[in-house]
């Protein structure tokens, strides 16, 4: 029977899993040392696309709704996030608020517009949107066209502590994963969490319960945005810059390849599937160096169709199967 999470008497929220708790913490302890054998600069740029991984999964995994323009969302927070403080002079949490904030008001907008159409025409109008975004990002003179927002100044988090060294750095951006990753774990697990997966699985029978989905839909959508924008915005203060490639159509095919990768609707699912995408160019310069490199996209795109066919519910998604079919 399909939207169990929906009653007569209204929303259940889904009691966390000790399963659950144990990943997250496995997570987070290994996440902790891995600067200590891993080059820091690295895994915070994976941790920044981990986040925008997550967030991008609230809207698809839990709400049902499949988004073709993410990047619009990472790309323009970049911006803002790197404009904000290299141009303004902004400290890096007034940076970063204001990019999460230009986020999740873009993606109110852009929810407005699409929510109203499903499947296919959904989608289709947020890649439009994405698209006009990317060609606005071109034209406009802050964003510098196709040289992009460099040199962007980390800063110093609370006027205090410095953000110059990659460590340090990796410890601020894995802080704010961490916050992001455990606010969705809240919203999934909220009687709002529940209603969403309902209308995933069953949208006419929470609509004749008498919820109002398209509210529940943008709202979704805007957190969702939100959560994609700190992601982005942290991405630009890592990395020093902010360019084109942030809000390129491509990028949001790797953020659904990622999700995809990992197990869609799952907790950890996209962060693995980020980490994995984002780590297969690393393993291939290292082990073929530059005569791998034109060769790249083939491997690559060879080793993802071996994954999802050998895994249909992503890695994480089909590991966690296979336990309950033990257990």
């Amino acid at each position: 029977m399909k939207a169990q999470a929906l009653s007569a008497s209204g929303p259940t929220a889904a009691r966390p899993k000790p399963a659950e708790f144990i990943a997250f913490a496995v997570l987070t302890a290994l996440l902790v040392v891995a600067p200590f054998a891993l080059y820091p600069f690295f895994l915070a740029t994976a941790l920044c696309f981990a986040l925008f991984a997550a967030a991008f999964n609230l809207l698809v995994g839990y709400a049902g709704l499949l988004s073709f323009g993410h990047a619009l969302f990472f790309g323009g927070a970049a911006y803002v996030a790197a404009h904000a403080a290299r141009v303004w002079g902004w400290p890096t949490e007034l940076s970063l608020l204001a990019a999460t904030a230009f986020a999740g008001l873009l993606g109110l907008g852009a929810g407005m517009l699409s929510i109203r159409r499903q499947g296919i025409y959904f989608s289709m109008i947020t890649l439009a949107l994405a698209q006009m975004g990317y060609f606005i990002a071109l034209q406009v003179p802050f964003t510098h066209g196709e040289d992009g927002i460099q040199g962007v100044p980390r800063g110093k988090l609370f006027g205090l502590i410095p953000l110059s060294d990659d460590r340090v750095m990796y410890y601020f951006v894995l802080a704010i994963f961490l916050a992001g990753l455990f606010a969705i774990y809240r919203i999934v697990h909220s009687p709002f969490g529940a209603v969403l997966k309902a209308i995933r699985e069953n949208e006419p029978r929470a609509i004749s319960l008498g919820y109002s989905v398209d509210s529940y839909k943008l709202a979704a959508f805007g957190l969702s945005a939100a959560l994609a924008g700190l992601a982005g915005g942290t991405k630009a203060l890592v990395t020093q810059s902010a360019t084109l490639t942030d809000m390129h159509w491509s990028m949001s095919g790797e953020v659904i390849l990622m999700v995809l990768l990992g197990g869609m609707g799952t907790m950890t699912g996209p962060v693995i599937g980020a980490i994995f995408v984002v780590a297969i160019p690393e393993v291939l310069n290292r082990i073929g160096g530059p005569d791998f490199a034109q060769w790249m996209t083939v491997i690559q795109g060879a080793i993802f169709v071996v994954c999802v066919l050998a895994f249909r519910r992503g890695l994480i998604g089909e590991i966690a199967a296979r336990l309950r079919r033990t257990l």
